[in-house]
This record gives C-alpha cells, sequence and structure tokens, in this order.
C-alpha cells in the first residue's frame, strides 16, 4: 500500500545484474527470448552462451578459408608422421611397410655408432651455434634502426630492400654468392685486376661458417626484422616521453624502455630458434657441398638425404630424421620450462592453480 496515495503499490518486476554488473534491468517480458540455462559468466554477469550450430553457421566463412591450410598440413605433416614407423624396421620399398622386417631399436643403435651421423651430428650444432649468435640480433637491430627513422619515405625503401632477398630461392642466392666471391666473381677478378692474389671465399672450409651466415642474414635477417617492428608498435609512446622528461638519453630510454618491452617477444622467438636448432638448412648446404666438401657442409638434413634417399637406406635415415624430431622437442619444452623460471609466458602460459 503506498502512503501517499492509499493505491496498493505493484510488485517489483525481477531484476538482474547487467553485463558491467553497474546496474540492474527488469526481467524480460512475455514475447521476449528467455535467458538459456546454460550462462556464462563475463565480468560478473550472465551471458547467453551461442549453440554450436549458430557459431558454426556464423563463422562459415572462416571456416572454408582454413580448409585448404588444414589440409595442407594433414597431407604434408601430420600423414607422413606415420611413415616414421619405417626406423624400427629393416624397411624394404619393394615388400612395403606391412611385410617388412622389425628389427626394434636396432637402426638406432647403428646409427648413433655410425661417424658419419657423429660428425653430421656435432657439425650441425656448431653451425647452429654460428647463426645463434650473430644471426639472431640482427632482425632486431635492424628494427631498432627502422624504428628510429624519422622519415616514413626512408623507413619504406629500407624495409623494402631488407626483406626482398627473402622471396628469392637459395639456388638464386648461391648464384648471386658465386657472381660476387667465387673464383670468377667480381671481388676476386677485381683482385687479380689489381696485381693480387684471389680469395676462395666459396671453397675455403674454414671460412665456411662464416659464408654460411653471410648468406642468412642477406636472405632472411629483414623478414625476420618484421615481427620486431610489430613488436615495437605495442609499446606505450607514453613510456618513452616519461623517460625523456626524467632525463634519459636515447640510449636510455632503448635500455630501460624498448628493450624491456620486446623482451617477451625475444624469448618466444629465442625458444622457437632453440627447438630448430638441428635444422640449419638443407637447400642451403647441399648446393654448396661439392664445393667446400662434406667435412665442412655434412648436416643431419644432407646425412638423412644422401643416406636414406641416395644409397638407399630408407630406416637409416627415417631413424635419424626421428631422432632429431625428438631431440628438437626436448629442446623446445627444456626452453620453455626455463623461461617459466624467470616469470616469462615462453610458447604457452604456465598453468596457475
Amino acid at each position: 500500500m503506498n502512503s501517499t496515495t492509499g493505491v496498493p503499490a505493484s510488485p517489483a518486476p525481477d531484476r538482474v545484474r547487467t553485463l558491467d554488473g553497474t546496474g540492474s534491468a527488469p526481467s524480460p517480458k512475455s514475447g521476449q527470448p528467455r535467458r538459456s540455462k546454460k550462462q556464462a559468466k563475463f565480468q560478473g554477469g550472465p551471458v547467453l552462451r551461442k549453440s554450436f550450430r549458430s557459431r558454426l553457421r556464423h563463422d562459415k566463412q572462416m571456416l572454408l578459408m582454413m580448409v585448404p591450410g588444414v589440409l595442407f598440413l594433414l597431407l604434408f605433416f601430420y600423414i607422413p608422421i606415420l611413415g616414421n614407423v619405417i626406423a624400427f624396421q629393416d624397411y624394404q620399398p619393394y615388400l612395403g611397410i606391412g611385410d617388412s622386417l622389425w628389427v626394434g631399436w636396432q637402426n638406432f643403435a647403428d646409427l648413433f655408432v655410425n661417424p658419419d651421423f657423429v660428425h653430421a651430428f656435432w657439425n650441425t650444432l656448431y653451425l647452429a651455434a654460428w647463426q645463434l649468435v650473430f644471426l639472431f640480433p640482427v632482425p632486431l637491430i635492424l628494427a631498432l634502426i627502422v624504428d628510429s627513422l624519422m622519415s616514413p619515405r626512408i623507413r619504406k625503401v629500407f624495409q623494402s630492400i631488407a626483406y626482398l632477398p627473402h622471396f628469392l630461392s637459395w639456388v638464386l642466392v648461391i648464384a648471386f654468392f658465386q657472381q660476387m666471391l667465387g673464383g670468377a666473381g667480381f671481388i676476386n677478378n677485381s683482385l687479380r685486376h689489381l696485381g693480387m692474389d684471389a680469395i676462395p671465399f666459396m671453397t675455403n672450409p674454414d671460412t665456411f661458417p662464416v659464408l654460411v651466415v653471410v648468406q642468412m642474414i642477406w636472405k632472411d635477417a629483414g623478414w625476420a626484422m618484421i615481427i620486431f617492428l610489430a613488436a615495437l608498435a605495442t609499446i606505450d609512446v607514453s613510456l618513452y616521453e616519461a623517460a625523456a622528461a626524467d632525463g634519459a638519453g636515447r640510449w636510455r630510454r632503448v635500455w630501460h624502455v624498448t628493450l624491456p618491452g620486446l623482451r617477451p617477444v625475444i624469448i618466444l622467438l629465442l625458444i622457437l630458434r632453440i627447438g630448430d636448432i638441428l635444422s640449419v638448412g638443407f637447400e642451403q648446404f647441399i648446393l654448396q657441398r661439392d664445393a667446400v666438401g662434406a667435412g665442412a657442409a655434412e648436416v643431419l638434413d644432407t646425412f638423412t638425404y644422401y643416406t636414406g634417399i641416395v644409397g638407399g637406406g630408407w630406416s637409416s635415415g627415417a631413424a635419424a630424421g626421428l631422432a632429431k624430431g625428438v631431440v628438437s622437442l626436448l629442446l623446445i619444452w627444456g626452453a620453455n620450462k626455463l623461461a617459466h623460471k624467470f616469470g616469462e609466458d615462453g610458447i604457452f602460459a604456465k598453468k596457475v592453480g
């Protein structure tokens, strides 16, 4: 009963909390769709959950666009994994997987006492260390240089020149270096005209690691720079302004603002690079193997090719490839656990609770 008018007060409508939890709203009237019993909590308020069929209909175009990529992964990455079974067989192509003799771990035991495999393994680690130390920082340095350029036109020209070689095949890259550094290349011909001896840039096994790193920097450093440029764009500009107001110079701002902002991306890429450390590159090394010799250019990928395909040792080649994959997986797992120890997310965030 309303004390002022004497009219009975109507019952207050049922009220539910709004999405942001700051107010309330009347319950739906008759004729309006009611909320489903299955509700998802979002910031303290009830939210309607769409059915699987409605979500499928809503995202139909995106799912259709994903079909070619998923089929590509299935056909060329996941289904071939089943072929690793021949690493445990004395595989004969004319017998097939079903009729080939099972030998268990014998192929791996023979592999680890094979001096050619041991040499290829340690040579792979040696060349990978060169790439990790001298190649990994270059994209970061290039990104810092591009980010510091004030003129947008100069920045675009520099970016285009830097990542253009990425689209060239290794055949063209090696041919370009041969024309520049080979025995009959531009530099050696210039040295001969000056009365100096030619330098065997492309055929010296001792300097081959340096040559490999220079080739990879020229080809892929500009492309990898794009990732760091994207990460630089996410850093709050007010942090630079606050550091400049406190008297920090350019290098201080880079050290205290830029690098801490890039740290998650740097650690993520470093983990992925460590996991891929045994895959130093197949095309680059097989194209130069004859010039510098197998002692300098033999890596696990070329060993697998010459042993498994050229030599007909299908099971030994599969065992070498499977061992390389397992070691790479363990390296990724170990590097990710180490990142968690230092408080970084790594490839995926550590589960809490």
